[in-house]
């Protein structure tokens, strides 16, 4: 077990607040990570569906990041563009990169 920690939140966005997501999303990234922020990636998918995936070292660091003043941010980039969000979370069992990545 690594320990660490895959959140998961979704929604579908309205098409005409697409480009609004994304935006926020690059200047969300832009500025510092929360500690303990490994990884995060915005996903579209198929009938306006996003993701953002953010992979975390350990809960500790997510339980931090929730506890802080302004929450979590991902649910507040989908609701700030009118969607509704889903969280869902995954404790990673195995973890591998490719070679050369």
């Amino acid at each position: 077990m690594t320990g660490q920690i895959l959140t998961e939140v979704s929604a579908v966005v309205p098409t005409e607040r697409e480009a609004d997501l994304v935006a926020a999303y690059r200047e969300l990234v832009a500025h510092p990570l929360p500690e303990g922020l490994i990884r995060t990636e915005l996903l579209s998918g198929q009938d306006g569906r996003w993701r953002i995936q953010t992979l975390w070292r350990d809960r500790a660091a997510l339980e931090t990041m929730r506890a802080a003043p302004d929450g979590p941010a991902a649910p507040r980039l989908f609701r700030e563009v009118g969607a509704d969000p889903e969280l869902a979370l995954f404790d990673v069992k195995v973890h591998h990169i490719a070679p050369g990545e």
